[in-house]
Formats: structure tokens, C-alpha cells, sequence
């Protein structure tokens, strides 16, 4: 059980980075290599899938860290993440326009990253926490 609350809290870090990487970089990269545009990652589609991993992962990993260190802050900036990124996801840049939908949605992800990085320090400072190893 360590080992896996130990890689959700560093899956879900590395999710929101990748969502982060993906507004900051793609455009970019697809004028510097036009070859890209045949990838799958321009669209609502990359957008919900990643949404879909993100959910249950950082759930699962806030959750149950916050069960073992009793420290239930750490839900705050999780949730309000978890929240934006998915009203985010269903308003899309069609009703916020792309430079909200871009702001929104790192904003989101960097509170999410936010609090599964304190829950994983938690856990490491803590002699008598169990959580990681």
C-alpha cells in the first residue's frame, strides 16, 4: 500500500505537469514541426483524457494520504484544482476563449501538483506516518 500511494502522489504530479507542458508547448512545437499535427494531443480529446487519469488518481492519493497523516488542508487545493480543471474541460475555449481556457486549466493542474506534492513531503517529514517509504 505505500508504494502505491507513494506513485499515484507522484503520477498525479507528473499528469498535471504533462497538462501543463500541453497549453505552455504544443502550440509551439506544431510551428516549429508541422509533422505533429498528426498526433493526437491538439483537441478536447487529449484535454478528457488526461482528465479521466487525473481523477480517480488524485482522489485516491489525497484521500487516503490524508487518512494516514490527518491533515485534511491538503483536500483544499486538490479540490479547487480538481474543480477548475473540469469546468474547464466541459466550457472549453469556445466560452472562455483560449487564453482563459489556457490560464484555467494551469492554474488547476499547478493546485493539484500543489497538494499532492505537500501530501508526499507529509508523509517523508513524519517518522510515524506509514504512507511512502
Amino acid at each position: 500500500m505505500k508504494n502505491i500511494l507513494a506513485l499515484s502522489d507522484k503520477l498525479a504530479i507528473s499528469l498535471s505537469f504533462l497538462c501543463t507542458l500541453h497549453c505552455l508547448v504544443l502550440p509551439s512545437a506544431l510551428v516549429l514541426m508541422p509533422s505533429l499535427a498528426i498526433l493526437p494531443f491538439e483537441g478536447e480529446v487529449f484535454h478528457l483524457g488526461v482528465l479521466i487519469a487525473v481523477i480517480p488518481i488524485s482522489i485516491f492519493a489525497l484521500t487516503m494520504g490524508c487518512k494516514k497523516h490527518k491533515r485534511y488542508r491538503l483536500l483544499l487545493p486538490g479540490g479547487i484544482g480538481l474543480f477548475i480543471l473540469i469546468a474547464t474541460a466541459f466550457l472549453g475555449h469556445g466560452l472562455l476563449g483560449e487564453t482563459w481556457e489556457k490560464a484555467l486549466t494551469i492554474t488547476g493542474a499547478s493546485l493539484i501538483a500543489l497538494g499532492h506534492v505537500w501530501n508526499y513531503r507529509l508523509c517523508q517529514l513524519h517518522k510515524d506516518c506509514s504512507c511512502h517509504e
